[in-house]
C-alpha cells in the first residue's frame, strides 16, 4: 500500500475488516474482500448481497503479523479470502473456527474467553486476548456460531502504551459490563453495528444498544464499523452518531470512512505525533 504511516492507526477497508498498525505489528481483522452485488454466505441457507466495494483488494495489503477473525461468517471472512490470502500469519479466532480454518490450510491459534496469546518482535510484544461476544440470544444464539471479542495490548520492553478492544459481532450486555472491569482503561473500541437482521432477530448492535454498549465499556474513542455493507444491515450509521450525541458521547465516537486511516494515539502520547484524530 502506497502512503503507509509510520504512526498507530486503523485503516478501515469496510465491513468490519480494518488494517491495525500497533508499534512493529500489522493486523487485519475479519477479512472481507467481495465487491458489490457479491453475496455473502450467512449460513444455515441464508445469503446476503454486498452493497459496497472494498476500500482495497487482498492484493493490496501490506505484510501480515495476524489476522483477527471475530467469528467464521461469510461477511467476516468470504471466499476470496479462503482463496487468497496468505498463509504466511496466525489467524487468531475461536476455537470452532480455527478448526475449519486449520483445514483449508492456515496456521491457526483457537482462543477461549480470557485466553491469550503472544506475538513478540524484538522488544515489542502484542497480547490478543479472547473477550466474551453474544450474536444472538435464545434459539437463534444456538444457530450462529460462536463468536469472540478481542482486546489486543502492545508493549514496548514491558511498558503498555496501547490497548485496542474489537467487539467482533456482539450484542451490548452484562458481558461488555465484565470485560469493562477487567480492562478499564481501554484507548480505543472498534465497534460492530448495522443492526443485523437475520430470520426477525437482532444479532449485531443498532443505534440504541450501540450507545448502552459505550456506556458500559467508557473507551477513550470509539471507532463504529460494520454499518452499511449488506442488506441485513438495518441500522443506519447516522442513528447511532445522533443516539450518542443525545447521550452526551459525541467527544468519544469517531467515525472513519472506507479508506481513511485514522491514527490511534497511545495514553502515553506515543501513538501519534499530531494529536487524536477529530479532536
Amino acid at each position: 500500500m502506497r502512503g503507509e504511516p509510520a504512526t498507530d492507526s486503523l485503516t478501515f477497508v469496510g465491513t468490519a475488516t480494518t488494517i491495525l498498525r500497533l508499534g512493529a505489528f500489522t493486523l487485519l481483522t475479519d477479512p472481507n474482500f467481495l465487491h458489490r452485488g457479491q453475496r455473502a454466505y450467512l449460513g444455515k441457507g441464508l445469503w446476503s448481497r454486498r452493497l459496497t466495494e472494498p476500500a482495497l483488494d487482498i492484493d493490496e495489503l501490506p505484510a501480515l503479523d495476524a489476522v483477527v477473525l471475530s467469528h467464521l461468517h461469510g461477511d467476516h471472512f468470504d471466499r476470496v479470502a479462503r482463496r487468497d490470502l496468505t498463509r504466511e500469519q496466525p489467524v487468531l479466532t475461536t476455537p470452532e473456527a480455527a478448526d475449519r480454518l486449520a483445514r483449508w490450510g492456515f496456521e491457526t491459534r483457537g482462543l477461549r474467553s480470557w485466553e491469550r496469546t503472544r506475538l513478540t518482535k524484538g522488544e515489542e510484544t502484542l497480547d490478543v486476548e479472547a473477550v466474551p461476544g453474544v450474536h444472538a440470544r435464545g434459539l437463534m444464539g444456538r444457530l450462529l456460531p460462536p463468536v469472540m471479542g478481542s482486546v489486543l495490548e502492545h508493549r514496548v520492553d514491558g511498558r503498555l502504551r496501547q490497548r485496542v478492544y474489537l467487539s467482533g459481532d456482539t450484542l451490548t450486555g452484562d458481558h461488555v459490563s465484565v470485560i469493562a472491569e477487567r480492562h478499564p482503561d481501554l484507548d480505543t473500541a472498534v465497534m460492530h453495528l448495522g443492526g443485523t437482521r437475520v430470520l426477525l432477530h437482532t444479532v449485531t448492535m443498532d443505534d440504541e444498544q450501540g450507545v448502552d454498549f459505550l456506556q458500559r465499556l467508557r473507551p477513550r474513542r470509539a471507532v463504529p464499523v460494520h454499518h452499511a455493507d449488506y442488506r441485513v444491515f438495518r441500522s443506519p450509521l447516522g442513528d447511532f452518531l445522533a443516539r450518542a450525541e443525545a447521550a452526551g458521547l459525541a467527544s468519544v465516537v469517531r467515525p472513519v470512512a472506507p479508506g481513511e486511516t485514522m491514527p490511534l494515539p497511545a495514553a502515553d502520547g506515543t501513538g501519534d505525533a499530531t494529536g487524536d484524530a477529530g479532536a
